[in-house]
């Protein structure tokens, strides 16, 4: 096929040796099949600001740290320059989350070069060598559902317990090869500890899982993952192999009612004292000496 423009220059440095074909164009960026120091790879062609359809990127944004100062205020402003610099943090956080994530034993492709907006990674593929389906191209089985919910909520708790949460997780995102689930698009992933958003944001990646894989295993539906995920990570005690239960009753405590009502009387009981004896003290002013 005609190589893209923005592959070029990969082509001229030697990083790629050809583009066999084009596989996907999605709201972030368009992939291509190539071929990449001997090997069969795909190229990830990050789309410019104005072309791309994921929207609402400053919830995403909190909670990034930009070392160099001039760029940080430049960001700030929104000047050209810095809507520059946004776009590089933000592809950027992909290729940093899938070395952090492919170190973690998360299933994610393996990067391998990041030049000029272009990412060279591993392609992913299905038991045929073919470039492996997303999940919601595929009709599951119950087994299958309940086995690929739980190695992606494992995924979920790898990916948490090295501070990350993935954003925008669901049938989507994630592909399917021989061994099961592999997470995909990862330029929206935010530091949990850092962004506000975060805990919201697992609850959506989670129970999205839970509702696409409910309509093959319907007692998924029901479970409670993102609340027992978070509530571990909070009290640190959320670790990588870690047995969940699916179900979450949070920290329920007993209300003690005469307790409660007992203090609102003395509450009560003590503005009237102060009442009266500001009153008073208010007569005693207006008395003549």
């Amino acid at each position: 096929m005609k190589t893209p423009k923005r592959l070029e220059p990969l082509i001229q440095d030697g990083l790629v040796d050809e583009v066999l074909y084009a596989l996907k164009s999605g709201k972030e960026a368009a992939v291509y099949v190539v071929r990449s120091e001997g090997a069969v790879r795909c190229a990830k062609v990050y789309k410019e600001a104005s072309q791309r359809g994921f929207h609402k990127q400053a919830q995403y944004r909190e909670g990034r740290q930009v070392r160099n100062s001039r760029k940080a205020r430049a960001m700030a402003k929104g000047s050209r320059y810095g809507r520059q610099e946004q776009e590089d943090v933000w592809q950027n956080t992909e290729v940093d989350a899938l070395y952090r994530l492919a170190a973690a034993g998360v299933r994610v492709p393996q990067p391998y070069h990041f030049v000029d907006g272009v990412l060279l990674m591993q392609l992913i593929t299905d038991a045929e060598g073919e470039a492996a389906p997303r999940l919601d191209e595929v009709d599951l089985t119950l087994e299958q559902a309940r086995a690929y919910h739980a190695s992606l909520i494992s995924d979920v708790v790898k990916m948490l317990c090295i501070g990350l949460v993935h954003g925008d997780l669901s049938e989507f995102n994630v592909l399917l090869d021989a061994q099961g689930p592999v997470i995909i698009d990862l330029p929206q992933a935010v530091d949990a500890a850092a962004n506000n958003h975060a805990p919201w944001m697992l609850a959506r990646d989670v129970n999205t899982l839970a509702g696409y894989f409910g309509q093959f295993a319907p007692e998924l539906l029901t479970t409670s993952y993102a609340e027992e995920i978070w509530h571990l990570y909070e009290q640190s005690h959320l670790t990588p192999d870690v047995t969940l239960t699916g179900h979450f009753k949070g920290q329920h405590q007993t209300v003690d009612l005469d307790a409660i009502l007992s203090e609102i009387h003395e509450a009560e009981v003590e503005a009237t004292r102060g009442k009266l004896g500001a009153d008073q003290d208010t007569c005693k002013c207006l008395q003549p000496w």
